[in-house]
């Protein structure tokens, strides 16, 4: 992954408070792009200009030492994160691209979903280049220009696929291989193309071996893995990845809180006609949701619901701020399709607080899946 180079680090400006309350497995490895690119041009009175405005705003709040960052997150909620050890600044919750734009949802759609994230403190965007066969990267970037945001304020993240068929064919070893996108994300940086670069699901090994290859030939070492993350899926964001964030600074960041849409609680009594699970070319989904194991998840899902309900929230919110309660994760990916949907997913930013141990302990409990790392058998 790798990330744009920034010119500034504003944070977009909030429109749209929160209500109280209330992807997919991936095929094959890649490395992704973070982009930093640009916050709205503020509304103003008339006869003054959106920059006008925002300059003057600036100017009000440097007087009064007030960031715009903490505005933004007295309005919204929206908490900001390191990525990994980097300094890049990200909103702990970001919005994907992957399936529904270019494919599950209109373009019309896709602004909405966009301007709902960006106006609620949203600064990470996720795309890449396979997404609708290229579809979903043109979509988000037609969609910044038309909203006049400064790339400046937004951290795109861009994935580049490789395969590894190609590669062993020419002969060359995992080793050989690492190395060479070590070195081409390298150049990509230093070009300023981009800020920052990460790994998607990479084993922690080949992070390692990429960190390796960068300090041995004076090169840009990842900064974060992009990793599935949520109650059903924990060993490697969990047990993991915590050891290379505190040997050599790599964080997560996670998708697919809601398991594609399992932990939505919308599969409860079989797989509805308009759902994902339904479509022709996710029928390993429906598998999924249909085997033992995916009766057995259900299960516990009705029984994850009177915590939620206790907390005020719906299941979805809440294993939404499951995911956020990990420290070591920068920022969670939201697939949303509908702004509805969006909207309560971003409400977990609320329950977040109300993620107690008490709370944790209640849900690790009903799932019974908490991994253990060797620290935890060594005590």
């Amino acid at each position: 992954m790798h990330l744009y180079k920034p010119a500034c680090a504003d944070i977009p400006s909030p429109k749209l408070g929160l209500p109280k309350c209330g992807e997919l497995a991936l095929k094959c490895r890649r490395h992704l792009a973070v982009s930093k690119p640009p916050p709205q041009a503020a509304c103003g009175p008339v006869g003054r200009s959106g920059a006008a405005e925002r300059r003057c705003l600036e100017k009000f709040l440097h007087v009064h030492g007030i960031s715009l960052q903490e505005t933004t997150r007295a309005e919204t909620g929206m908490a900001y994160r390191n990525l990994g050890k980097s300094g890049l600044r990200v909103s702990c919750l970001g919005l994907g691209t992957w399936v529904t734009f270019g494919g599950q949802i209109s373009d019309e759609v896709a602004e909405r979903l966009m301007t709902i994230a960006y106006e609620s403190g949203v600064n990470l965007f996720d795309t890449a280049e396979v997404y609708a066969a290229g579809k979903a990267e043109v979509i988000l970037g037609s969609i910044i220009k038309k909203k006049g945001w400064r790339r400046s304020s937004l951290v795109i993240t861009t994935k580049l696929y490789w395969g590894g068929k190609a590669e062993t064919e020419r002969g060359l070893s995992r080793k050989h291989i690492i190395e060479e996108i070590v070195r081409a994300m390298t150049h990509v940086i230093n070009q300023g193309m981009a800020m920052y670069w990460g790994t998607s699901r990479w084993s922690a090994m080949e992070i390692m071996e990429a960190y390796s290859v960068a300090r041995q030939f004076n090169m840009i070492p990842p900064v974060c893995e992009q990793a599935e993350y949520h109650l059903f899926q924990r060993e490697k964001v969990e047990v993991q990845l915590p050891e290379l964030y505190h040997k050599i600074g790599v964080g997560a960041m996670t998708w697919s809180p809601l398991a594609c849409g399992i932990i939505s609680g919308k599969y409860g009594n079989g797989v509805p006609e308009s759902s994902r699970a339904s479509l022709k070319c996710y029928q390993w989904l429906k598998e999924r949701i249909v085997s033992e194991e995916g009766r057995k998840q259900q299960n516990k899902l009705k029984d994850l619901c009177p915590i939620a309900e206790r907390l005020g929230c719906t299941l979805p919110q809440l294993a939404v701020a499951w995911c956020l309660r990990n420290e070591g994760v920068s920022s969670v990916l939201l697939g949303s399709s509908t702004p509805e949907q969006l909207i309560e997913n971003l409400g977990a930013i609320q329950v977040l607080p109300k993620m107690t141990t008490h709370v944790v302990n209640e849900i690790d409990n009903i799932l019974r899946n908490k991994p253990y790392s060797k620290k935890d058998y060594r005590s």
